[in-house]
This record gives structure tokens, C-alpha cells and sequence, in this order.
């Protein structure tokens, strides 16, 4: 192995983060953004990088272009994605299998939030925003001028933080606390405790694909949704439930035969569930 060869995987080991970071934010794919992580090392690999000064931007920008492509094509496969489409979970705690610059562009609320931009307005907000590149080097990627790259970031930001002023983020001690309880009256079966837990005007949302047995469509009121989780607790009895961190906030895991069946993260507004939201799409928790 060359000295130049030997430099690139130290530096890509360093850089791989934000590389995998940037097309997860773009994606909300854990695979797509495996896949653009790979296609970017395999692009370094070979490419003539002597000229480049900040090896970092380089590379966020090649996985931002590749995200940018898979983005537009993915409006298009949405379409025909069966019930509703939540983000993969990613595991981002201590036991993360996939190390992350954790902030909280990458919790499942904001994920969905950036889901309601446009391609354009999603990367230059993640680019700049989050991963301080500059305007120019943005506008390159998206093929507009700079200033057209600023409005895009700043049309983004203004749309973010209309929705994260109506919905605040709990404190990490209110999340532990809420989820706990939350966790002790589902194995419970008390249906009084989780109806106190929820928001009078909760929604609970369920991504099965097509491919889990899940609600299509979403099922509003903390009374009806406390009523559809024990009866599904009664049917689908999980061996254990587990606290993990996904995208930076405590969720919970359920787990079944040493198999991963569901992830569920919330949304909490003053001390009651405001938004419950069950990944059980199969294809989306392999790597958890």
C-alpha cells in the first residue's frame, strides 16, 4: 500500500463520519446512505486529490451531489411506498454500530420536517447549517448562483423554524421520564395510564412498507390511540422493550426472539405524547 494510499484511509476514517452524517439528513435511509458513503470512497480512491485544500468539503460535497440525485429520484418511489413513510431509525448512542455527528438535524422530527422541502431548499440548509460549507461551493452542486443558494438555505431555515417553535423538544429527563411510564403501562396493558400519557389530540403514525402488519393511515386522539396499543400489546406480546438513543433522543426498541420488530419515537410537549411514530418496516430495521 502506497504513502498516498495509507493517508486517504486515515483521513477517510476521520472524514467517513460526516460523509455517512450529511447523506443520512439528505436520505433518511440508513442503507442509501451506506451506499453513498461507498460510492464516495470508491470515488476518492481513485481520484487525483493533490489539488484538493479541504479534503472534508470535498467530500461532504460528492455525497451531497450523490444524495441530490438519489433525493430527486426518491419523490418518485414515495409515491408508490405502501401506508405511511417515516425515516429509518439510526442508532446513535454509545453501542452505535455507525458513528454520527449527532445533533438534532438528525432526529426523526427534523427528518420529517425536511422532508416537506424541496431537494434544493434540503441541501443547502444541511449543507450550510449543519456542515458549514460555504454558499459558493453550494450553488456549484445545485447549478444556481450563490445568492440563489443563500435564499434556498434561508426559504429552509424560516420553514424549520416555524415547526420547531410550535413543537419545542422535551428535555432529556422528561423524555426518559415520559418513556418509562409509557414503557410500564404498555406492558401493563393499562389503558388509563397511556391515555393520561397522551395528548387529547395525539397522532400515531405506523411505517410497516407493506411488508409489516401496520396501520395505513394515521389514527388520531390519545383515548383511540391508547386503545389500538393494548390491543396490539395484546397481540403481539414483546419479550422486552427497550430505552436506546435514535438520532440523538431516547426511543423505545421492542423486541421479540432476539429480533428487533419495532422502534417508536415521540414527540412530547409538556409532559404528554403529542406524536407517536412506529417504524416496522422490516427493510428499515436490519441494521438495528
Amino acid at each position: 500500500m502506497s504513502e498516498e494510499t495509507d493517508t486517504l484511509c486515515a483521513e477517510w476514517a476521520t472524514h467517513r463520519p460526516a460523509v455517512f452524517g450529511v447523506a443520512y439528513r439528505l436520505l433518511g435511509s440508513v442503507a442509501d446512505a451506506e451506499d453513498v458513503a461507498q460510492d464516495v470512497w470508491l470515488r476518492a480512491a481513485g481520484a487525483d486529490l493533490r489539488g484538493v485544500d479541504d479534503l472534508r468539503a470535498w467530500l461532504v460535497t460528492v455525497a451531497a451531489r450523490r444524495s441530490y440525485d438519489i433525493l430527486k429520484s426518491a419523490r418518485v418511489r414515495r409515491e408508490a411506498y405502501v401506508g405511511p413513510w417515516l425515516p429509518e431509525p439510526l442508532l446513535t448512542g454509545p453501542d452505535a454500530a455507525e458513528p454520527l455527528l449527532v445533533d438534532e438535524s438528525v432526529s426523526s422530527a427534523m427528518l420529517l420536517i425536511m422532508d416537506e422541502l424541496s431537494p434544493p431548499e434540503r441541501v443547502a440548509f444541511v449543507l450550510h447549517d449543519v456542515f458549514g460549507l460555504e454558499f459558493g461551493r453550494i450553488a456549484e452542486m445545485l447549478d444556481v448562483s450563490a445568492p440563489s443558494a443563500r435564499q434556498l438555505a434561508s426559504r429552509a431555515r424560516r420553514r424549520v423554524a416555524v415547526v420547531k417553535q410550535s413543537t419545542p423538544p422535551a428535555s432529556k429527563a422528561e423524555r426518559e421520564r415520559v418513556l418509562a411510564t409509557f414503557r410500564a403501562a404498555y406492558q401493563a396493558g393499562d389503558l388509563a395510564g397511556l391515555v393520561r400519557l397522551l395528548h387529547p389530540d395525539a397522532v400515531y403514525v405506523t411505517d410497516g412498507g407493506g411488508k409489516a402488519f401496520a396501520a395505513r393511515k394515521l389514527i388520531h386522539g390519545g383515548g383511540r390511540i391508547a386503545e389500538v396499543m393494548v390491543r396490539v400489546g395484546r397481540q403481539w406480546r414483546p419479550d422486552r422493550i427497550d430505552l436506546v438513543e435514535v438520532g440523538g433522543e431516547l426511543a423505545l426498541a421492542f423486541c421479540q426472539q432476539g429480533r428487533v420488530f419495532s422502534v417508536d419515537t415521540v414527540q412530547i410537549t409538556d409532559g404528554l405524547i403529542t406524536a407517536y411514530r412506529r417504524v416496522m418496516n422490516p427493510d428499515k430495521l436490519g441494521h438495528v
